[in-house]
């Protein structure tokens, strides 16, 4: 296939290498530079490997490395780190399930694959055990004692309720707490739900790929789901046609193939990623019995026969059919390609999109983060650090990113002006239709802009953000908006997974596109003039429950705001102001009660706030109760202060009154996404810890 030549962009200096057997201290070149990187260690010996440092080890297929698969890595990760330890991976080549006679299992990843996503994970170790028939037969007690103790010496051992080992699979969880007393080895079993969750995820994920239904197994996955091969000789029927394709020979067959049919993809062709579309099927219109995997790769001219190409899909675009002629045909794939540009380049559909990322004293989040982004936003998207005055090496640190990443533009702001008035300040000297607005402790995943910008095509749309899941813990939704937030009748908010403290495990139970009434701050999507319609953030509000008074006011002013579950980002939470402190407890406390004065209806107030006192002087109470003496001032501070601006709140409720009129839209008096009960009443009298055992909502 010829395609233009594209130059290959250097690897970002932050980013992990691809995995190695070569120890830690491996070094690649970027630019004439010189950059050691940390790469996963990989095994294929048994009988030679290291001694490793206090190690945490898990044992399992991990087939996919699939989002279960992942809070259970994420688990071992932080184990070893808690230890002072390595974390090891142990698995297994073939499948014990193929090598057991289950000829018709499809596997989602290569072994190849696995290595690479185990490595982007972050793993210290990984060994790959032969699974030949010797080790199949070996004894339990040997399994335990002559392969994992000898072999490994484990400081933890993490392992499923129902795990099962040596031969027939005899062994069990309370053989191995046994065997492993004496070595004062630490057992950590993995409760059944968890277990159940990667059973489902492996399942779904293999069943939405045969219906073609890439986007869920995305969403299980983590990542997009990608096939890699060989490009081989076609027939060049796509030349005639304008349409030259790559074709893909697979070497692995136990590798799953998704379902026949056309798809949007993007391809990785050494450090690049572009734009195409792939046919999977035994091409009907000539007669074709083949099966075959073609892609074209859009706007690219060059010769790839005998390379190596990576293929990742993003979306289904449409069946196989049989056409009367290849004109048809042909019309046919012109279709195609503007339907999966639509879907491959949202940001271009006449908006210009720019990620903002706010940052005070924050360069150990900015090491640790600012990778990510860098790597999974789109190059049409502008990057933005806005820096709130750090006293670290904030500013040193970016100037020596920006040296291989010219995109970046660093806006140095004197002083803090906190969350709200920092963004204002940054935001004035940010130009584009769209902002994305998201904190410097945010992990992004690949193509996360994507069905996020997608939706911004709606006009009605105003603000959407992705779904939030917690970096310590990925199997659970993340405090700082969740699945979506909305708030009671009384002004508390809440999300879809996080209600109060209470944090909710992922099953995908909130994985549908729903409107919501408020966006977290921490990932945010926004239309630059209805922030700038709406004189951008509180900035009396420094920090917390600001984009929270934002949407209300855009949702008075009759625009709607949505969760995008099919994008997912992590987020640490707490990076600037840590959760349950005193300041922002205050924070807290102080700026609800303003949001509400803002923008509640006046004849609700006046019962409201006496009804919000009594409920603020109860968590006092359970303050006291708790013995947490400092909260307890906050929540009097807060009051005080919120009193004392209370002739403040009013002027600006007249103003925002005024902007409401200004508008097009209708002024909307009940936005949707008010709870019309009592969340503390079904929290803490009745029990209701999730979203979903809310009725009305």
């Amino acid at each position: 296939m010829h395609v233009a030549a594209v130059a290959p962009k250097g690897r970002s200096p932050h980013q992990r290498p691809t995995a190695s057997e070569t120890s830690i201290g491996k070094t690649t070149k970027n630019k004439n530079k010189i950059l050691l990187l940390r790469s996963m260690q990989v095994h294929h010996n048994i009988e030679q490997l290291p001694s490793f440092k206090n190690p945490a080890i898990t044992i399992g297929s991990f087939d996919g490395v699939h989002a279960g698969h992942q809070a259970i890595l994420g688990k071992l990760i932080h184990t070893a780190e808690e230890q002072n330890g390595e974390s090891v991976v142990i698995t297994f080549h073939p499948h014990p399930r193929k090598f057991l006679g289950n000829s018709q299992l499809s596997l989602l990843n290569t072994l190849a694959e696995k290595i690479e996503n185990l490595d982007e994970l972050g793993i210290d170790h990984l060994v790959i055990v032969p699974f030949v028939d010797a080790f199949a037969k070996i004894s339990p007690t040997d399994y335990v004692e002559q392969f994992l103790l000898k072999k490994f010496n484990p400081k933890t051992i993490i392992i499923g309720y129902d795990h099962r080992f040596g031969a027939k699979r005899a062994g069990d969880i309370s053989l191995l707490r046994k065997l492993t007393k004496i070595k004062d080895c630490q057992i950590i079993e993995i409760e059944a739900n968890e277990i159940d969750t990667v059973k489902i995820s492996s399942t779904k994920i293999r069943t939405a790929l045969l219906e073609g239904d890439v986007k869920t197994a995305k969403i299980y996955l983590g990542r997009p789901y990608k096939i890699s091969g060989k490009v081989i000789r076609g027939d060049q029927i796509g030349n005639k046609l304008g349409f030259p394709t790559a074709n893909i020979q697979i070497d692995d067959t136990d590798k799953l193939i998704p379902a026949d049919g056309v798809y949007a993809v993007q391809i990785k062709i050494n450090d690049d990623l572009l734009n195409g579309m792939l046919h999977i099927g035994n091409r009907p219109t000539i007669n074709g019995v083949e099966h075959r995997l073609e892609v074209h790769i859009f706007d690219f001219d060059g010769n790839l026969y005998e390379q190596n190409l990576e293929v990742r899909l993003i979306d289904f675009l449409r069946k196989n059919h049989k056409f009367d002629h290849l004109d048809a045909l042909k019309s046919q794939l012109e279709k195609d390609k503007i339907a999966a540009k639509a879907l491959l380049e949202p940001s271009k559909n006449n908006q210009s999109v720019a990620l903002v990322i706010l940052n005070y004293n924050g360069t150990k989040h900015l090491k640790t983060y600012f990778p990510s982004v860098l790597e999974f936003t789109p190059s049409d998207v502008a990057i933005v650090v806005a820096d709130n005055g750090s006293t670290d090496d904030s500013i040193e640190y970016l100037a020596s990113v920006q040296k291989d990443h010219p995109r970046i533009k660093v806006i140095e702001l004197p002083v803090n002006y906190g969350f709200a008035g920092g963004y204002n300040e940054a935001l004035k000297q940010v130009e584009a239709s769209i902002y994305i607005l998201l904190n410097s402790d945010v992990r992004v995943t690949a193509n996360w802009t994507t069905p996020l910008l997608q939706a911004m095509q709606d006009p009605n749309l105003s603000v959407c953000q992705p779904k939030i899941l917690s970096d310590v813990n990925p199997n659970e939704f993340e405090y700082a908006g969740a699945a979506g937030g909305f708030i009671d009748f009384l002004g508390y908010p809440f999300c879809r997974g996080r209600v109060f403290g209470v944090n909710e495990e992922d099953l995908g139970q909130y994985d549908d596109e729903r409107e919501i009434f408020w966006a977290t701050g921490a990932a945010m999507v926004i239309r630059s003039k209805l922030f700038w319609d709406f004189k951008g953030f509180d900035a009396s509000f420094f920090a917390h429950n600001e984009e929270i008074d934002m949407c209300w006011q855009i949702k008075r002013a009759g625009y709607k705001i949505k969760a995008i579950p099919s994008s997912v980002v992590y987020h640490l939470g707490g990076g600037t102001l840590s959760y349950n402190t005193p300041n922002k407890v205050y924070l807290n406390f102080r700026n609800n009660l303003k949001m509400l004065v803002k923008n509640d209806r006046k004849r609700n107030l006046a019962w409201k706030l006496p009804v919000r006192l009594i409920l603020d002087g109860t968590a006092a109470g359970l303050f006291l109760f708790q013995g947490h003496y400092k909260l307890i001032w906050s929540i009097l501070r807060a009051h005080f202060a919120f009193y004392a601006s209370l002739p403040q709140l009013f002027s600006k409720r007249k103003e925002i009154k005024k902007i409401l009129k200004s508008l097009p839209n209708q002024p909307v008096i009940k936005p949707k996404g008010i709870y019309p009960k009592s969340i503390v009443w079904q929290f803490y009298a009745r029990g209701k810890t999730k979203f979903s055992e809310l009725a009305n909502l």
